[in-house]
């Protein structure tokens, strides 16, 4: 998989390349990241890549002809083009296991007060990943990178993914590790039990409760086995005592 980055800033991703998971990918041959300055395709002398805009109003905003033409240097017909930009669908887990399909990802970070509305028309989605205003799309490209990037066969453990929130719709369960005691506080005791069946079944709990407790919304509408429906109700018993 290759994925080109175009923004202002390229510096901002150096660290985030030669890091961690991300670079061992890289090392492994699993994914191919570039980061293209976009300020190369200006075509004054200063390197002016934003203007006021039209009809007046606060902000700088940057310019389509600088977007497209950098845009148009590296798509391919296997290319998928996403803007980062606040008026997109909201990125979740489901759009990164989509994102790791694609050949080549092309990801956009929009900047300033905005971009010129005519680039839409050039990328294939929109896509935001919170309900909140960031300086650029530089951090929404590494988030929307970093997602999917630890998809990729090879680049973790497959069952560190399986277990992982929001694999099933659900967040993940507590997890713990040595020592067993702490400042008085104690591992749950199923854990150090060795009974496999009972752990599942905890975690399962766990992870039902963990919902609950901090997205319910997660819980509306999903199908849960008859297992979970009967965790789920001794859950909500205990809360309604």
């Amino acid at each position: 998989m290759k994925i080109s980055i175009m923004t202002l800033f390229p510096t901002m991703f150096e660290g985030f390349c030669n890091t961690s998971i991300i670079k061992r990918a890289q090392e492994k041959g699993l994914v191919t990241i570039e980061c293209i300055d976009m300020r190369d395709f200006a075509l004054d002398r200063f390197k002016h890549v934003d203007d006021t805009p039209y009809g007046g109003g606060n902000g700088m905003i940057l310019k389509c002809q600088v977007v497209i033409d950098c845009l148009n240097s590296i798509r391919t017909p296997d290319s998928h083009v996403v803007l980062t930009a606040p008026i997109g669908k909201i990125f979740k887990q489901a759009k990164a296991h989509e994102f790791k399909k694609y050949k080549h990802l092309i990801i956009i970070c929009g900047h300033y007060e905005g971009i010129d509305a005519r680039v839409y028309d050039y990328v294939d989605e929109l896509i935001s990943i919170g309900d909140y205003v960031l300086t650029g799309g530089e951090l929404a490209a590494m988030v929307m990178a970093d997602a999917t990037i630890r998809l990729l066969k090879g680049s973790i453990d497959e069952g560190s993914v399986e277990d992982e929130s929001f694999e099933d719709g659900l967040l993940e369960y507590p997890q713990y590790t040595k020592p067993s005691v702490y400042d008085g506080k104690e591992v749950p005791k199923v854990l150090l039990s060795g009974h496999h069946k009972n752990i599942e079944e905890y975690r399962m709990m766990m992870s039902l409760k963990t919902t609950l407790e901090n997205r319910p919304d997660l819980l509306e509408g999903k199908e849960l086995s008859a297992k979970q429906k009967e965790l789920l109700a001794i859950i909500q018993q205990e809360k309604n005592k």
